[in-house]
């Protein structure tokens, strides 16, 4: 496996896991920006028998294990692999509990967040998501350090080697910040990786099916209905978007977007009862 980096594109997300494909190689790059879902890269290696990885550093929003100060971002990490049949493990999950937008969600809906998603401005766990945005930060995959935060705070400084400081690109606080300095440059960095699991055992799809199968069909604990594999429930989820004709948005952000369309001069987005 080789290295390839890529510096100073703006977008280069697409490019960079094609190459990661046809190399069966890692690619990294700086100098990018946002690159939308990290699952869509590592799904495109999949989608052609290999195993993909994607991984981005963000905007500092995720307040390490002790402190008070946003530091990391989540910084996604994403990985899919093939099983049989157009089966898949597609994992894509931030290394912070939950991502900023969910916490916006529930401030707009009156709701309180729950443990371990969020600090207030000095470090504490708080519930109330106004003490979060704007002025203090998310907390690791795991939440607080009691219940395993350090872990996630672990895996976003990984997310950060690989990315920001490999790379050459900004990193920790000094990528711009996620809301009032968009006339600065982002700089993040991102990487891919494209593994052949035909270089390696024989039968691997037949093995993540079989793996696959055993979670899924396994007893449940009491009260559970199935035991779900990473990938299942967004494919759930798009069943039912498909068989709505549409996402459901709670009225408030509709009434949000409404306002924001309004406020930008674009046409707002349609809706139906």
């Amino acid at each position: 496996m080789c290295l390839i980096v890529m510096h100073e594109l703006q977008s280069v997300g697409g490019h960079c896991i094609d190459v990661s494909v046809n190399c069966h190689c890692a690619r990294n790059c700086s100098g990018s920006n946002h690159y939308g879902i990290a699952g869509w890269y590592a799904m495109q290696a999949s989608s052609q028998g290999l195993i993909g990885l994607s991984f981005t550093n963000t905007s500092p929003l995720q307040v390490p294990t002790r402190g008070r100060e946003c530091v990391l971002g989540t910084n996604p990490i994403a990985l899919a692999a093939p099983g049989k049949n157009g089966d898949s493990f597609v994992l894509d999950m931030a290394t912070s509990t939950a991502a900023l937008g969910k916490v916006e969600v529930c401030q707009r809906k009156g709701q309180q967040i729950p443990d371990g998603w969020g600090v207030s401005s000095n470090g504490q766990q708080t519930n109330d998501p106004a003490r979060v945005v704007p002025d203090g930060g998310l907390l690791p995959l795991g939440g607080i350090e009691v219940s395993g935060g350090y872990k996630g705070y672990g895996l976003a400084m990984m997310v950060e080697v690989f990315c920001g400081v490999l790379s050459g690109s900004h990193f920790g606080t000094g990528i711009r910040k996620w809301s009032g300095q968009h006339d600065i440059a982002a700089n993040l960095g991102q990487c891919f990786i494209a593994v052949d699991p035909s270089c390696f055992a024989p039968g691997f799809e037949e093995r993540l099916q079989t793996l696959m199968d055993y979670l899924r069909n396994m007893p449940t604990a009491d009260g559970e209905d199935s035991v779900l594999v990473a990938g299942d429930p967004e494919r759930q989820h798009l069943k039912q978007v498909e068989e709505n004709g549409g996402v459901s948005y709670h009225d408030n952000l509709i009434t949000a977007m409404a306002q924001l369309a309004s406020e930008l001069g674009v046409t707002p987005i349609r809706t139906k009862q």
